[in-house]
């Protein structure tokens, strides 16, 4: 009876031993699967994020010139919001690492805004504006030519304040 138990004992670690791998190749399986899937889901592509930059840059200047400081807080958020998902979902892009030199007219547009200040807004609006197209430039896309908008990228936005 006393050989038989540290045979029992040693069957069980070999079982034991035997579901953990057999768990190991499960769990293995399915981290596969998920990086299939992950390396095929979409992300927006730089194009995309710079296309929505210019629509928001676009409103922008009309909330501004409508006095509309609250639309046109939204729309710096917006404008915003799709530098920081270039930054994420495209990294690897060099012209990424471009991008932090809008910061400054970037803030001090936020700044006129804050203020309510439509003479501000305008002078830096224009400067950022030219800091736009200075990044193009030294990104090599100095062909896209960024000016400050003429008609209203949509005609179905009143951008004018309602009482």
């Amino acid at each position: 009876m006393k050989t038989y138990i540290p045979l029992l004992f040693l069957l069980l670690i070999l079982i034991s031993c035997n579901n953990q791998a057999e768990k190991n190749n499960i769990l293995q399986t399915r981290i596969d699967s998920l990086e299939n899937k992950l390396s095929e889901t979409y992300k927006p592509g730089f194009g995309e994020f710079m296309g929505n930059i210019q629509i928001h840059h676009a409103k922008l200047w009309f909330a501004g010139e409508n006095q509309n400081w609250k639309l046109a807080d939204f729309e710096m958020n917006e404008i915003k919001e799709n530098l920081e998902g270039i930054q994420k979902y495209c990294s690897e892009r060099t012209e990424t690492k471009s991008i932090g030199m809008i910061d400054l007219a970037m803030d001090s547009l936020s700044n006129s805004i804050l203020k309510k200040n439509k003479e501000m807004f305008e002078r830096n609006y224009t400067n950022l504006t030219n800091s736009c197209n200075s990044c193009h430039q030294a990104t090599n896309h100095e062909y896209n030519v960024i000016i400050v908008p003429k008609n209203p990228p949509f005609s179905n936005q009143n951008f004018q304040i309602k009482n």
